[in-house]
């Protein structure tokens, strides 16, 4: 496949994300409802893909963000900082002292365990985030003068509020100017987007997006709800997608946006909690790529699965040009689902090594 990736030499970052960064708040094995105490983490969907593009595979990334100028901020600053990603990009707004202005995002994620689902709870309306132009970003600047290969985003930004549906739509307009790829991940959330239009809102912002991405990423569910496309002949109930419906639905959306390189999703199955079935596809010039299965895989966590599957995807896709390599990149790391895996790890578990100790 031909991506037309701009070089590095030319490029201040690989890859930048733009998005909510939250605190996550983590109660370990227990209940959010119970709990006394928290392990404090930084998470968002656009995020976690290009923390693990430099975590794990060493890419020079940024955040393209906002926080509210407070306390709380500057520790998500010293978290994203930690985890080695650039954040002379963030904007940073004043705010009153009790967020009525604007605060920061939480979001407090319980794991879950054998049947029990993993449960969470987000507080993130009226973010710093929520309420940025691209003028306190500056487009022009980050993908004009600065450079950057590739911009991911997605969905989830998306439906925060208005303004960010503008934010996301001029950033991609900038991006695709100066030659940068995009990703966009569909991540379709009704409750997000109720407030804001619902469905048809997601829809008509998803669609302009659209126009501008190079791979997106998304299920039979997100294609249909943000955009308008429909599969055949796959009944709910199946545990199993039908591929060659799914395969013509893709076409479909690739005839309508020609600017579509690859498609890709995971494909889940979940026994419990605590195990899945776990592998992934990928589409590109009219062929699908299906990943190697990890058959009832054991979860510790299951938060960022979906985003580390994105991260290996990208960087495989940026390093080979080949889908097939691509999308194996991204199950591995998927199914490893951190960010403190190695490249090495990703491609000992792609070439089928197991978990015994190593010495």
């Amino acid at each position: 496949m031909q991506l037309n990736l701009k070089e590095k030499k030319d490029c201040r970052f690989d890859a930048v994300s733009l998005g909510e960064v939250m605190l996550r708040l983590d109660p370990g094995e227990g209940r959010i409802r119970t709990a006394r105490s928290f392990r404090a983490w930084e998470g968002g969907g656009e995020y976690n893909v290009i923390r693990g593009l430099h975590k794990c595979f060493g890419m020079d990334t940024a955040v393209i963000t906002a926080f509210a100028d407070n306390e709380v901020g500057k520790l998500m600053k010293d978290f994203i900082e930690q985890g080695g990603v650039n954040t002379s990009l963030i904007y940073w707004k004043k705010t009153d002292g009790i967020g009525r202005i604007c605060r920061n995002g939480i979001n407090f994620t319980e794991r879950g365990f054998g049947i029990r689902g993993a449960v969470g709870c987000s507080d993130r309306a009226n973010t710093a985030i929520s309420q940025a132009t691209p003028e306190d970003f500056n487009f022009e600047y980050i993908f004009g003068e600065l450079g950057v290969r590739w911009l991911h985003t997605g969905g989830i930004y998306a439906a925060l509020s208005e303004q960010a549906c503008k934010t996301v739509i001029e950033a991609c307009k900038v991006a695709k100017k100066y030659g940068t790829l995009i990703s966009y991940d569909l991540n379709y959330r009704p409750s997000m987007w109720s407030a804001i239009g619902g469905q048809a809102k997601a829809q008509e912002v998803n669609k302009e997006v659209a126009k501008y991405v190079d791979v997106m990423i998304g299920n039979e569910e997100d294609f249909t709800a943000c955009l308008g496309f429909q599969i055949e002949g796959n009944d709910e109930n199946l545990k199993e997608l039908n591929l060659d419906g799914y395969k013509k639905m893709i076409g479909e959306a690739a005839k309508a946006y020609p600017n579509f390189k690859a498609v890709a999703t995971t494909l889940r199955t979940v026994r419990t909690a605590t195990v899945n079935d776990w592998k992934a596809i990928c589409w590109a010039d009219g062929e699908i790529y299906m990943s190697k299965a990890y058959d009832k895989l054991e979860i510790m966590d299951r938060v960022g699965g979906g985003d580390s599957f994105a991260s290996g995807l990208v960087y495989g896709l940026m390093t080979t040009g080949d889908p097939e390599k691509a999308v194996n990149y991204g199950a591995a790391h998927g199914a490893l689902a951190t960010s403190m895996a190695s490249v090495k790890e990703v491609e000992a578990i792609m070439g089928g090594a197991g978990a015994r100790v190593k010495r």
